[in-house]
C-alpha cells in the first residue's frame, strides 16, 4: 500500500470510527534506530496510542514498537513516550483548539515518506453512539448498492 509515495506502516481505522476528524497534520517521530529497523517489517500498533501536549510539546503514548530481534542491548521500550515533530505555530494553534470541549489529538497512521517516519494526526471531535450507528447504516447501504451493481453488469 502507499501513502503519499510512501509505504503504510500502520493506520489505525478505531479513530475514524470514533471520532469526526476535522484537520489532519503531518508530523515527524523522534524515533532510535532500532525502532526505525523495527517499523520497516511493520512490527508497530496505534490502535491504543493517543497524543498530548505538555510544556508546548508533543508527545505520543502508549504506540507500540515491537523490539527489533538483532538490536539486543539497543532495544528501547517499546511503549515508551515519544516525541513528535511540528512547527511552534501549528502546536499552539492545536493548544487552542484543545481548550474547546471535545476535541482531542488522534494518530491517524505512520508511513515512509522517503528515508523518514512520518505520522498523520487529526484534531477530532468524539461522535456520539447514534453517530456511530449512522457511519455503520451508511457503511452497510453503501454495500449493498455495490453488490447490487456488481450483480446486474455481470
Amino acid at each position: 500500500m502507499s501513502k503519499e509515495n510512501g509505504k503504510l506502516i500502520a493506520n489505525n481505522k478505531k479513530a475514524r470510527h470514533d471520532y469526526f476528524l476535522e484537520e489532519t497534520f503531518e508530523v515527524g517521530i523522534e524515533l532510535v534506530g532500532t525502532e526505525v529497523k523495527s517499523l520497516r517489517m511493520g512490527k508497530c500498533s496505534i490502535k491504543e496510542a493517543y497524543v498530548r501536549i505538555e510544556n508546548g510539546e508533543v508527545y505520543i503514548v502508549q504506540m507500540h514498537i515491537s523490539p527489533y530481534e538483532k538490536g539486543n542491548i539497543f532495544n528501547k521500550d517499546p511503549l515508551r513516550t515519544r516525541k513528535l515533530l511540528m512547527h511552534k505555530r501549528e502546536i499552539l494553534k492545536l493548544q487552542q483548539k484543545m481548550k474547546e470541549k471535545g476535541y482531542t489529538l488522534v494518530p491517524v497512521d505512520i508511513y515512509f515518506k522517503g528515508s523518514l517516519v512520518k505520522m498523520h494526526i487529526a484534531l477530532a471531535k468524539g461522535k456520539k453512539l447514534y453517530d456511530k450507528r449512522n457511519d455503520l447504516a451508511k457503511k452497510d447501504a453503501k454495500r449493498e448498492v455495490e453488490r447490487e451493481f456488481k450483480l446486474r453488469n455481470s
